[in-house]
């Protein structure tokens, strides 16, 4: 029990102390809105993944493999996929964002062509409303595939995960595996759950300003981590 508790506590550690790990998470959570855990999930579950393929690489090949290589290098491609995460959360969140007014001609049965200017709170459309339509399996499959390389990348995973070696049994090993494993995602899915619903009340308040801002803030961290994340892995 002391085993899966110590994993417990250091895998919400990482997980928290990891700015690469909230920058990707956070704009897939925020699109996702009531889906959102489902992110943190998707995550949690790739990160998991990836740090036991590089702790038995490591463990299997060490000396045949270049292991510290490869976790370091990929760094380089979390950075890219920040970028391309951030990137298209800026996109959506710009072609979703609609201009205060417009206009409509009508035609009236008088011979004369009137132009009425009108605002999108009086004036609803149903082609603007896309709230309920998100498809959350998409971003969950981003958030997968960006957790298995998180957990590859960064030899600060590889170790958090040795402590389990120097156990003194084969069963205090397993328990701290599985206790960092919970806590990873356990840690996420809150985090991805809290965004998302802050998400999901300013849409359903019409805070689309805050939501506005909300949603760019988190692109904006994304790329500014990715090209942080490319320069420290040359």
């Amino acid at each position: 029990m002391i085993g899966l508790l110590t994993g417990f506590i250091a895998s919400t550690a990482h997980v928290i102390t990891g700015p690469d790990h909230l920058a990707a998470v956070t704009p897939l959570a925020i699109d996702s809105r009531k889906k959102s855990w489902i992110i943190g999930l998707s995550w949690g579950i790739g990160h998991t993944l990836g740090m036991l393929l590089i702790g038995t690489l490591f463990i299997l090949l060490k000396g045949i493999l270049p292991v510290e290589k490869i976790s370091a290098h990929s760094e380089i491609i979390v950075g890219i996929l920040l970028i391309m995460i951030g990137s298209w959360a800026i996109f959506k969140i710009l072609r979703k964002k609609n201009p205060y007014a417009h206009a409509h001609p009508h035609v009236h049965t008088q011979p004369s062509f009137f132009i009425h200017i009108h605002r999108h709170s009086h004036h609803e459309h149903p082609d603007h409303v896309h709230a309920h339509k998100k498809d959350y399996r998409q971003n969950a499959g981003t958030a997968l595939i960006v957790g298995i390389v998180h957990g590859i990348s960064g030899f600060s995973h590889l170790l958090a995960v040795l402590p389990a070696l120097a156990l003194p049994s084969m069963a205090s090993a397993v328990f701290y595996l599985t206790g960092f494993a919970i806590g990873t995602i356990l840690t996420m899915v809150l985090f991805a759950l809290i965004l998302g619903t802050v998400a999901y009340r300013s849409s359903l308040q019409k805070k689309s300003g805050f939501l506005f801002g909300f949603s760019l803030t988190g692109g904006i961290l994304a790329i500014t981590v990715g090209i942080f994340w490319i320069i420290s892995g040359f």
